[in-house]
């Protein structure tokens, strides 16, 4: 693990908010691709469509959709959409916008920049991904916020922010399949340019056993605040998991006792191993959406586990913590943070 401190630049204004700062809307994708559930897909419009209420509760829900998945959706929503729900005419290959929208950043004037970054599936894993690549620019355009393309082929769950210029992310971002050729010198001066990161804490870390992600931050470490992380762990000692996210807690415990403002590191116990057709599924409650500051909806996976994750989560955020049974979802190695797009 290395902390990053970029000192050469000015301040330059942008800021990337926290996601417990209000939000203006939450962008999801409207799951189609039967290969991402492989047999065992028929029960994921359903999820979908129970979660977007439970979102819309609070925040509005931009739907993105197109002529071949319109009417599933309508279909699943009983032929409307909900009260605080609309769908948009964008055309993705999958679902996990989190990962291929835009990052919205704040300028110096208080303006909304969307980033776009290049896409191509976690490296080259899920062809094709063309439409998921063009999506980020087609938000923009729907939100009427100012576009930025910037060719730096990264994931949106493989950033995660205090709000302060501080960021936490992975080596997943150094993959030759991804960014050949780039330095974690050259990375932090483009989070700096467009996001005004000043501070980047890179994990060393592959990710938990059957992501499929390269290790995403959203699986394995998440700002509460800017004062508290909670980090995925593992009590099993013969679970591979173990050593792995104890090595992610300790490199995050020894910057949290160097950085300002000082970080309280939690650690957040995953539930017991479970296997779908031979496959681990890389279940995880660091998975969670906050919703502003007020709620945060967080993964369930039927394991003894669910309810201490619930209360520590509640604790510390303060926030209205409700779960949402996501065992059929992680089936497609992926939970609520990874399949959604929170826009300020």
């Amino acid at each position: 693990m290395a902390s990053q401190t970029v000192e050469s630049f000015a301040e330059n204004g942008r800021r990337v908010p926290a996601e417990w700062e209000p939000q203006a809307c939450v962008w999801l994708a409207w799951p189609h691709n039967r290969d991402t559930w492989p047999g065992r897909f028929d029960p994921i419009p359903g999820f979908y469509a129970n979660w977007t209420r439970v979102v819309a509760e609070s925040t509005p829900v931009r739907m993105l959709v197109d002529t071949t998945t319109v009417d599933s959706c309508l279909g699943a929503f009983g032929g409307a959409p909900p009260q605080n729900v609309d769908l948009f005419g964008i055309a993705t290959n999958d679902c996990w916008v989190r990962d291929f929208g835009p990052t919205f950043v704040r300028d110096k004037d208080a303006s909304l920049i969307g980033v776009d970054w290049r896409y191509n599936a976690w490296g080259g894993k899920y062809p094709p991904w063309d439409q998921d690549d063009e999506a980020g620019r087609k938000i923009c355009q729907a939100a009427n916020v100012a576009y930025e393309r910037d060719e730096l082929c990264l994931e949106g769950g493989a950033l995660e922010v205090d709000g302060l210029g501080r960021m936490l992310t992975t080596g997943c971002l150094l993959t030759p399949s991804r960014n050949p050729n780039i330095s974690k010198e050259q990375i932090a001066r483009k989070m700096y340019h467009r996001l005004g990161i000043t501070e980047i804490v890179w994990i060393e870390n592959g990710g938990m056993e059957g992501d499929d992600t390269d290790g995403h931050i959203d699986q394995l470490a998440r700002f509460i605040d800017p004062s508290n992380v909670v980090v995925a762990s593992c009590d099993d000692a013969s679970d591979p998991n173990h050593k792995r996210l104890a090595d992610v807690a300790r490199q995050l415990e020894i910057w949290a006792s160097t950085t300002e403002p000082r970080v309280n590191i939690h650690r957040l116990p995953i539930p017991p191993k479970r296997m779908i057709d031979g496959q681990r599924v890389p279940e995880s409650y660091c998975n969670f959406l906050r919703l502003g500051p007020d709620r945060m909806l967080v993964p369930t996976f039927h394991a003894a586990t669910d309810n201490h994750a619930l209360a520590m989560l509640r604790e510390l955020s303060g926030a209205d913590v409700t779960g949402l049974d996501c065992t059929d979802m992680i089936w497609g190695l992926g939970a609520l943070h990874c399949a959604s797009r929170d826009m300020p």
